[in-house]
C-alpha cells in the first residue's frame, strides 16, 4: 500500500463578521450502474437514444406490470462495496419512496432505506504534499450504499407553453453512496468526488461521466463554531453541526467547490444577523454564483416509505460475494504503490499515470522491461502533453504503446539521442510509422564514432581561436563548442562523447 500520512480533517475556516466558522460537508453521490439494462426491466440504458425509445411497460408505470431485479446490477453494487472496503449485507430489501414527479410514472421510486445492500465503508482521499514530504490522506467514512431507480427528464425549453418528458432514464439503476459528514472544506469535497469516481472507473461499475449525469452529487453543507465538530464526534449529536442545506444535482467538481463556499457564507450571514438557517434543498446557479431555494427538505416520514410489496427481500450468498471479491481488479492505491516500487517513480508521476485505468495500462506496456523513469517522462510530458493539446484521449493516441516503448529502447541503447528522439516522435505521431524504421530510413542514427566527432570538434576549434582563448579562461564557455558541434552534425553526435572530447581539447 501507499506510504501515506493520515491526518485528521483540516477544517476550512471562514472568518465571519463576528466569529470564525468551520464547514461541515457530507455528500450523497449518485452513480449510474454500468449495466446494459435497467434495474427492474430489460429496457436499454444507452445514452443519447431517441426520447422515450428505451422504455419498458414497467418503467412507464403500466397497470399490472411487475419489477424483476436485474442480477447484474446487484453484482455491480456488491463489487462497488467491496472496492470501498465496505460491509456487504447478505440480506437487503427494497422500499417504496412516495412522491410525485412528472418523469416518474409509477408515482413512487423503488429505493432502499431500512436495509441497504452495502453498509459502512471508507474512501481514502489523498491530498497534495510539498516537495520531499509524504502525501497526506483523509479517511472519509461511507455510511451506506443503496440501490434505487433514476427518474426521467423533464424538458422545459422546447415550447413556450408546454413541458416534455423523456422517460429513457426512468428505471436506470443508481447507486447512492452516502458519506458521513467527515469533509471539512471545498477542496476536500472535490478530491473525494474525484477519488470516488476513479475507484468506480477502475472497478468498471460506473463510467463516471459527469457531463452526461452518470455521476452527480447532492452536497450537504452546514457551518459550526470551532470546537463544535469535535463535540459532535464525542457525542454523535448532529445538533452541534448546525442546520444543513442540501445542494442538489451537482455534476462538476469546480461548481461543487464554488457552491459550498457561497452556501457557507450565506448561512453565516443569516446566523450572524440573528436569523435561522432553514433546512431545505437548494440549487446552485453558476452564472450568478449563488444558491437558491428549490423546496423544503423532506424527512423520511414525508415520503411514506414502506417495503415494496412487489419485491421480496433480496438474499445473496457469501460464496457469491467471495467470487466477486476474487475478481476485483487492482485498485488505484495499490497500482500507484506498485508503480512507485517497481518503476522507481515519484509520487506525483505515479499519481498522474494511475489517474485513469487506460493511462496506467498504456504506461505499463511502455515501461515493461525498460527504464521506468524515462518511460514516465515520455508518457507524461511528450505524449500526454500532445494529446491534451489536441483534445485526444489515450484510447485514440496516434502513437501506440509498442511504438513509444520502441522509441525509449532506441534512446536507452544509444541509437538516438533525446533530441533526435523528439523528431522521431513527431514523425511517429503524425504518420504512425515504427520508430526503428523511421531512424533507419531517415538516416537519424546517432553518431557514436569518436573519430568523426573529434574531427568535427577540431574543425570548430580551428575556426574559432578567439573563442578558444575565452573558453580556456572560463571553462563554462565550453558549452558553446558543444552546441556548434551538435549543429554541425545535425544533432546526431552523441552528446556525452562531444562533451568529453571538447573538454579534453580545451584542457578544461
Amino acid at each position: 500500500m501507499l506510504d501515506l500520512t493520515y491526518d485528521a480533517p483540516t477544517p476550512k475556516v471562514i472568518a465571519g463578521a463576528k466569529h470564525d466558522w468551520e464547514l461541515v460537508i457530507g455528500l450523497e453521490v449518485h452513480a449510474q450502474v454500468a449495466s446494459k439494462a435497467k434495474l427492474f426491466s430489460g429496457a436499454s440504458t444507452l445514452f443519447g437514444a431517441e426520447p422515450n425509445s428505451n422504455v419498458a411497460f414497467v418503467d412507464a408505470g403500466m397497470p399490472g406490470m411487475l419489477p424483476v431485479i436485474n442480477e447484474g446490477c446487484i453484482a455491480l453494487a456488491v463489487k462497488t462495496g467491496l472496492g470501498l472496503n465496505a460491509q456487504i449485507n447478505l440480506r437487503s430489501a427494497f422500499d417504496r419512496k412516495n412522491y410525485f414527479y412528472p418523469d416518474l410514472p409509477q408515482g413512487y421510486q423503488i429505493s432502499q432505506l431500512y436495509h441497504p445492500i452495502v453498509g459502512e465503508g471508507e474512501v481514502l482521499v489523498e491530498l497534495g504534499a510539498g516537495a520531499g514530504e509524504k502525501p497526506t490522506a483523509r479517511r472519509v467514512r461511507i455510511e451506506r450504499i443503496h440501490l434505487e431507480q433514476d427518474a426521467g427528464k423533464s424538458i422545459h425549453d422546447m415550447d413556450p407553453t408546454m413541458s416534455f418528458v423523456d422517460l429513457n432514464r426512468t428505471g436506470v439503476a443508481l447507486m447512492e453512496i452516502v458519506s458521513r459528514p467527515d469533509i471539512r472544506g471545498p477542496e476536500e469535497a472535490a478530491a473525494y468526488v474525484l477519488k470516488l469516481r476513479q475507484i468506480l472507473r477502475y472497478l468498471g461499475t460506473c463510467d463516471g461521466n459527469m457531463q452526461n449525469g452518470n455521476l452527480r452529487a447532492d452536497v450537504n453543507v452546514s457551518v459550526c463554531r470551532p470546537g463544535d465538530y469535535e463535540r459532535y464526534q464525542e457525542t454523535q449529536d448532529f445538533s452541534h453541526l448546525g442546520t444543513r442545506c442540501e445542494i442538489k444535482n451537482m455534476n462538476s467538481t469546480r461548481f461543487i467547490q464554488m457552491a459550498i463556499e457561497v452556501e457557507a457564507r450565506r448561512q453565516i450571514a443569516l446566523i450572524e444577523d440573528g436569523k435561522d438557517v432553514v433546512q431545505e434543498t437548494r440549487l446552485y446557479d453558476p452564472d450568478r454564483n449563488e444558491t437558491r431555494s428549490m423546496r423544503s427538505k423532506e424527512e423520511a416520514h414525508d415520503y411514506r416509505y414502506f417495503p415494496d410489496p412487489d419485491l421480496l427481500p433480496l438474499e445473496i450468498e457469501q460464496a457469491w460475494v467471495d467470487d466477486i471479491k476474487a475478481s476485483l481488479p487492482e485498485l488505484p492505491d495499490h497500482k500507484k504503490a506498485r508503480f512507485i516500487s517497481d518503476f522507481g517513480l515519484s509520487d506525483y508521476d505515479a499519481s498522474v499515470l494511475t489517474a485513469e485505468v487506460a493511462n496506467a495500462a498504456y504506461f505499463e506496456q511502455v515501461a515493461q522491461g525498460r527504464d521506468g523513469k524515462l518511460a514516465a517522462n515520455w508518457v507524461i510530458n511528450e505524449l500526454f502533453g500532445r494529446l491534451k493539446k489536441e483534445d485526444h484521449s489515450i484510447e485514440n493516441s496516434p502513437v501506440s504503446a509498442a511504438h513509444l516503448g520502441a522509441l525509449i529502447g532506441l534512446i536507452k541503447d544509444g541509437v538516438i539521442s533525446g533530441k533526435i528522439a523528439k523528431d522521431v516522435f513527431e514523425i511517429c505521431y503524425t504518420t504512425g510509422r515504427d520508430p526503428a524504421e523511421i531512424v533507419e530510413t531517415e538516416g537519424m542514427k546517432q553518431v557514436t564514432d569518436t573519430g568523426a566527432i573529434e574531427s568535427a570538434v577540431d574543425a570548430i576549434i580551428a575556426a574559432n581561436p578567439a573563442q578558444v582563448e575565452k573558453a580556456k579562461a572560463n571553462p563554462k564557455l565550453a558549452g558553446w563548442f558543444v552546441g556548434q558541434v551538435m549543429k554541425a552534425t545535425g544533432g546526431k553526435a552523441n552528446p556525452a562523447a562531444v562533451n568529453q572530447i571538447v573538454a579534453a581539447k580545451l584542457g578544461s
